[in-house]
């Protein structure tokens, strides 16, 4: 199964957990050494009440449930993570697409500075880094970086 054969689709209240589920083996596997600063149980309840209700989430889902969550709010690339076994399999690109169509004036986002893997996709995406932090304004208190993406000018 590739990419081609998911379904990206707004998410409603009942993709709420199977999200979070997504969310927390996409950190796992790719920030193992990243201290969390909620438990899995914190994280599934920030999903149910406040992620999906409150903000544009967007999930991937094939018939086993979902297997991505990309999430905007404003102008922000709030978050973006693939169930492990589907990294690599252009669903990212898709998700970025669509992001990018959502914003077509621009986004931003951050990611912690360990994560090359997601830097090397954001900046394979066009997105610049414009700002490094020691990572004392994030729960995690792990350094960041702030990227920004903005639409080349035509004409």
């Amino acid at each position: 199964m590739n990419s081609d054969d998911v379904v990206l689709r707004r998410a409603d209240r009942a993709d709420a957990l199977g999200a979070a589920d997504v969310w927390l083996r996409s950190f796992a596997a790719a920030l193992p050494w990243v201290r969390r600063a909620h438990d899995d149980d914190e994280v599934r309840a920030w999903f149910s009440h406040v992620v999906v209700p409150r903000h544009e989430t967007w999930v991937a889902v094939v018939d086993s449930g979902v297997v991505g969550v990309l999430v905007l709010e404003a102008g922000e690339l709030e978050q973006l993570y693939l169930d492990p076994s589907w990294r690599g399999r252009g669903l990212g690109d898709r998700f970025m697409t669509l992001a990018k169509q959502r914003r077509p004036d621009g986004l931003a986002l951050w990611t912690f500075q360990v994560n090359e893997p997601a830097r090397r996709f954001y900046e394979r995406h066009g997105f610049l880094a414009v700002e490094h932090t020691d990572g004392s304004g994030n729960e995690e208190r792990e350094p960041d970086v702030r990227y920004v993406w903005r639409p080349r000018k035509t004409g």
